[in-house]
């Protein structure tokens, strides 16, 4: 099995962080890299794999090298150093000074295990509109984090849109490497950023857990919201422990009353080819020299931001009024299909405690 070869400093709790860091499977790829959760710190690890002369190694020499934070938005800063030093130790292993030299550089005063949320930094992914406050997090395809996400998933990013906002528990599926997955995880909270002051003050919160294995069942038992992924199949067997399983590009849910908003309705195609429209535009921009300071990741994010906003804008102003009637027409004014959206509005105002009446069960309202 895997070992924890060297740490510091020595009396960290690090139980289960050496199959966080190289993940189920790895044995088949040359090389990975891998965000995941330890407690209240975030850790992300480079993952390399030698083919060795050695009976005992069974041939193969495979390690990851790691660090933890209690903040996950600037350990990709980190990424090079990590695969230089995971390749450092495969050819000569045991050599630490690097390690070393870059701990007493950077470290910090670790939260202790027993640090609650609470006691963290603000939520990072419900941020305000400004743009330093989010994560950064860049991908090592050139196209751009984002822009893979929105590639990979199509129409798909509306359903998980949905989901991400009802904060439903997400797991999702890919076999390694998990690199290019944990950035699904990050995009997928993205989807649910709001910054309205004074909303969801008892919502739970969203959590990226990035990498799980079968070692963070019993933590997962215990969450009732968070985004996840893994690349061990017998999680799609453990229906307790999600709502919503991602296989690829396939969004599926054995929940009934959430199979409704697996469905592309005309409300999400629209806002669809809204995003891509603003895409183009910015990739226009771009080219003639108009913008260079706006990137994908801003415009992504904004635009979901912005949609959310208007969502819980309307809601709250509805609950507000003297009548507390949602209509079709305010449906509309959101953003979403009167119809279509109807179960997925229901949620909405359940999760977020907001004292509304519907009323667009007639189809003459569409």
């Amino acid at each position: 099995g895997n070992m924890v070869e060297w740490c510091l400093p020595q009396d960290i709790d690090l139980e289960g962080v050496e199959f966080k860091s190289m993940a189920s499977g790895s044995h088949k790829i040359q090389s990975d890299f891998i965000y995941f959760r330890k407690g209240v710190c975030f850790g992300l690890a480079c993952f390399a794999n030698m083919p060795v002369e050695s009976e005992l190694e069974r041939g193969a020499r495979m390690k990851s090298v790691g660090i933890l934070s209690p903040s996950y938005t600037l350990l990709y800063r980190y990424m090079h150093f990590l695969e230089n030093q995971v390749r450092h130790q495969l050819e000569m292993p045991g050599h630490y000074s690097h390690l070393e030299a870059f701990y007493d550089d950077k470290k910090g005063v670790l939260p202790d295990s027993k640090g609650t949320p609470n006691s963290q930094q603000p939520v990072h992914w419900l941020p305000s509109i400004h743009r330093y406050m989010y994560p950064e997090m860049k991908i090592t395809h050139p196209a751009g984090c984002m822009s893979q996400f929105i590639k990979f998933f199509g129409e798909q990013i509306l359903v998980l849109w949905k989901f991400a906002l009802l904060r439903k528990r997400i797991l999702i599926f890919s076999p390694p490497p998990v690199g290019v997955v944990c950035y699904r995880v990050y995009c997928c909270c993205c989807l649910a950023n709001v910054s309205l002051p004074g909303l969801g003050g008892t919502v739970p919160e969203s959590k990226p857990f990035f990498y799980v294995n079968v070692a963070d069942i019993e933590i997962l038992e215990t969450e009732v919201s968070y985004v996840a992924c893994t690349t061990e199949k017998i999680f799609e067997e453990k229906r307790d422990l999600y709502d919503v399983y991602v296989d690829n590009q396939n969004v599926k849910t054995h929940h009934e009353h959430l199979q409704p908003l697996l469905k592309i309705n005309s409300a999400d195609k629209e806002k669809y080819r809204r995003l891509n429209d603003q895409r183009q535009m910015l990739m226009y921009s771009q080219e003639v020299g108009e913008d260079c300071s706006s990137c994908e990741e801003d415009l992504f994010i904004l635009f979901f931001m912005e949609q959310n906003n208007r969502i819980f804008q309307t809601l709250m102003e509805v609950s507000a009024s003297q009548d507390k009637t949602l209509t079709a027409d305010h449906a509309r004014g959101m953003g979403l299909d009167p119809q279509g959206d109807r179960s997925f509005l229901m949620d909405l105002l359940e999760v977020y405690g907001i004292d509304v009446m519907l009323v667009i069960d007639n189809p003459c309202c569409t």
